[in-house]
């Protein structure tokens, strides 16, 4: 029998999806393709800081010491290794979820599907770990913890699932249902925290402010390092790097791990050699949701605490998480490397860290999504250049015949 994850079983080039495309031209290019990608788009952002009447080497400086990366180098002491100790923390709290949302997208990639919706699934990972943790008093600490996490996941998982279920029995495209479950999520989330809603805060002094109940001290992430009123770096860093781990061991020496990769690869291949490609399909969006759950749990437990309405809409993580993918290669390493990136983007972007006589802080933000938007431009034109080029319209579109001899 021919192997499905070679491509066998005579399938035409419309088994391939844009997302496994992408997925193939990312993993051939090798480590070049995100280097390149990261460096070009890093040259465009200086064109744009330089237009702007700014010297690109003293923002990029600034951007780098107020992400706390230079925290890394030996030389920086006294105050300055406190300050950027401090700002380091910060990068690695944004970093935590980057990576669990990068790893969403990358799943669904490896299987030739492309998830869109890591913002909604990152939502409402949230909205329960706040609820179970807001709601258990009494719980053991580590009890309370693992059930608010796991709850995230769940209904991550849950939530991620209708778009691989309606893929599986309707053929519904899930870049348009992980969009439309992104804004079900956004307005479901404003019910429930809004004024009045079921899971508005019941403190009396919180009954005109849109908030949920603060997460109790019992489900609260522990903090490793810094100060935990100063928001100081949670274990979360080290479950998200742990989930990268089970990423590879999953993708790379499971039955599962085969299926998604063969089904990414050629899905009527796959079918061929016994693989069924609706089930994979649900399976594999419930485990991105279940990433992505995972990481708004993350976020809620360790230092938020709380979700406000006015938050809910101004969340991007979760589409962050698409350039972080797409930089690292879909893989668990890049991804990881990815995310310290753009969480170091972030955060060294930042108002309250970039000295607006070097740059405009409220520019500088900017900034981020323009190197994010053009690290998803270089990555993915190629191909979909190659996708909607003449001769492959054609084929695309061309009359086939049926058994019969007839034309449709």
């Amino acid at each position: 029998m021919t192997d499905p994850a070679l491509g066998g079983g005579g399938a035409g080039p419309a088994a391939h999806t844009v997302a496994s495309k992408l997925s193939g031209y990312l993993r051939g290019g090798g480590a070049a393709v995100p280097l390149v990608t990261a460096l070009l788009a890093f040259l465009a952002g200086g064109v744009v800081v330089l237009a702007a009447g700014a010297n690109p080497i003293d923002t990029y400086r600034a951007i780098f010491e107020g992400a706390g990366l230079n925290w890394l180098f030996p030389w920086v002491s006294g105050d300055d290794r406190v300050l950027a100790a401090l700002n380091l923390q910060q990068t690695l709290l944004l970093t935590t979820p980057l990576i669990l949302t990068g790893l969403a997208v990358a799943f669904a990639f490896r299987a030739g599907l492309f998830n869109i919706g890591g913002q909604g699934q990152y939502l409402v990972g949230s909205f329960a770990a706040v609820y179970a943790g807001s709601s258990l008093d009494g719980m053991p600490a580590a009890l309370h913890v693992i059930v608010a996490i796991v709850a995230g996941c769940v209904v991550g998982g849950l939530w991620a699932g209708i778009a691989g279920l309606l893929k599986a029995t309707t053929g519904a495209n899930e870049v348009i249902s992980t969009i439309m479950l992104n804004w079900t999520a956004l307005y479901v989330g404003i019910y429930f925290f809004g004024l009045g809603g079921p899971l508005h805060s019941s403190d009396p002094a919180m009954s005109s402010i849109p908030v949920s109940n603060d997460v109790l001290e019992s489900a609260r992430l522990p903090v490793f390092w810094g100060d935990p009123e100063l928001q100081g770096l949670h274990v979360g860093i080290f479950v998200a790097v742990a989930v990268a781990i089970l990423f590879w061991v999953l993708l790379n020496r499971s039955v599962t791990g085969y299926e998604v990769r063969a089904v990414g690869f050629n899905p009527d291949a796959a079918e061929y050699g016994g693989i069924n490609a609706g089930r994979n399909y649900v399976k594999v969006m419930a485990i991105c949701g279940v990433f992505a759950g995972l990481a708004g749990a993350l976020d809620v437990l360790g230092w938020q605490f709380r979700i406000a309405t006015n938050d809910i809409p101004v969340s991007q993580l979760g589409f962050f998480g698409i350039a972080v993918a797409l930089l690292g290669r879909n893989t668990a390493s890049g991804t990881v490397v990815a995310a310290l990136l753009f969480g170091a983007l972030l955060n060294g972007t930042s108002v309250r860290n970039l000295d607006p006589t070097i740059f405009e802080p409220n520019l500088a933000s900017n900034l981020t999504y323009i190197i994010q938007g053009l690290i998803v431009m270089f990555v993915s034109a190629p191909v979909l250049v190659e996708m909607m080029s003449p001769g492959r319209l054609r084929r695309r579109f061309a009359p086939r015949r049926t058994s019969r001899g007839e034309t449709t």
